[in-house]
């Protein structure tokens, strides 16, 4: 196991360098530049220079084959990044994704090889993973993995802590039908399938997350410490159909001491696949997972998904109301393309005048607590807000 680097996070460990030298190929033409499209002809030199002064040293770089290689990490990622931005991005090319992650190893390579603190080297590789294509085999994440633990732990947090808000759930509209979401325990996999995966019913599952390792240890601290200093993508504004809604880069240790006052969690290996997922038709890598957390009053307007959803809630509450695939008619989807799976009313608030048909509307609600696993049914409309921080894991399977 590495070591733990200095209080700055050095990265003038000669053993370190070698750890991350040997994540590549052994020889230079191992290192294959393969791009999965078209890209300017001026891009391949590049490349291939910046190949050449990394396997160019006999043993860790010196200062200024590590600032070479920084000046054309530079310019790749500058030159691939005006790509990435130009249009929408269902239209950029592969092939420029993955020279941006070119240009993000060689960046990071060049910061362990000069011996700089290694919290750029690590911010490198996750806007590589973030906003590139994975090359050699996912290099930038295998990197990342040997990084982090030569990094500073983070000291744990003092002083006082925010007052969690405990909103109640809205109250329903007097004219809509509305029951409770039905609650299990450890159902088989046979009761589970015939009793509501088949029927596509929904339910809320207790007692099968309850030996996750994160139920007892995730912590606002505990997650700083091992994650404090990545890069992650966070959505600004109360709800994605906003105007003023938008997205921002930055790291989880700003992202605490800006939005989350509480204790959050994270880390994957924590979890675990629900073992009901078993009973899809697809394989156990094309599950999905995704990990939502945000303060109190964070909101997911109505809408539905494409898959069946676990909703596996770790710490926190959430009100939830589900609305059957029959009454689509009546909650008025957005007619855009881009919207078309998200209602236009406002559950807690809805103009009836606009939206009349929606008191026809029945739905099912429940206050989902820790420990507990909702079943949402492929194409059911489901509205979320947190009533205090919360954080919760989704599995997406077919």
């Amino acid at each position: 196991m590495a070591t733990t680097g200095s209080a700055e996070g050095a990265s003038d460990s000669p053993a370190l360098w070698a750890e991350v030298r040997a994540l590549l190929p052994r020889a230079e033409e191992g290192l294959t530049l393969a791009l999965s499209g078209e890209v300017e002809d001026c891009v391949l030199p590049l490349l291939r220079r910046a190949r050449s002064l990394l396997y160019g040293a006999a043993g860790r770089p010196g200062a200024a084959t590590a600032a070479a290689l920084e000046r054309l990490s530079d310019a790749l990622r500058d030159y691939s990044w005006e790509k990435l931005n130009a249009g929408p991005w269902r239209e950029v090319g592969k092939g420029w994704r993955q020279v941006y992650a070119y240009g993000c190893l060689f960046g990071a390579l060049a910061e362990v090889a000069a011996g700089r603190p290694l919290a750029r080297a690590v911010r490198l590789c996750d806007l590589g993973l973030l906003m590139g294509a994975s090359v050699l085999d996912n290099v930038l994440a295998r990197l990342v993995r040997a990084l982090q633990p030569h990094l500073p732990r983070a000291a744990p947090r003092d002083g006082a802590r925010a007052q969690s808000v405990r909103p109640e759930p809205p109250p329903p509209c007097a004219v809509q039908h509305e029951e409770l979401i039905p609650h299990l325990r450890c159902p088989s996999l046979e009761h589970f399938r015939d009793n509501y995966l088949v029927p596509q019913r929904p339910v809320v599952l207790e007692g099968v997350m309850d030996h996750w390792p994160c139920m007892k240890k995730w912590s606002v601290d505990y997650f700083c410490q091992v994650a404090g200093c990545r890069t992650v993508p966070v959505e600004l504004g109360a709800r994605y159909t906003d105007e003023e809604w938008s997205q921002q880069l930055m790291t989880v240790s700003d992202f605490i001491s800006q939005y989350i006052m509480d204790e959050i969690p994270e880390l994957k290996e924590d979890i675990s696949i629900p073992d009901y997922c078993c009973l899809g038709e697809g394989e156990e890598d094309d599950i999905t997972i995704n990990a939502w957390f945000g303060p109190g009053g964070t909101v997911s307007p109505l809408h539905q998904d494409p898959q069946q959803n676990f909703l596996a809630q770790v710490l926190g509450r959430k009100y939830i109301r589900l609305y059957s695939p029959q009454d689509s008619e009546n909650l008025y989807p957005h007619e855009s393309q881009i919207l078309h799976n998200t209602s236009q009313v406002d559950v807690e608030d809805p103009d009836l005048v606009k939206f009349p048909n929606f008191t026809k509307a029945a739905f099912q609600s429940c206050i989902l607590m820790p420990g507990q696993i909702l079943f949402i049914p492929v194409k059911y409309w489901h509205y979320v807000r947190s009533l205090e921080l919360s954080f919760s894991v989704s599995f997406w399977w077919s």
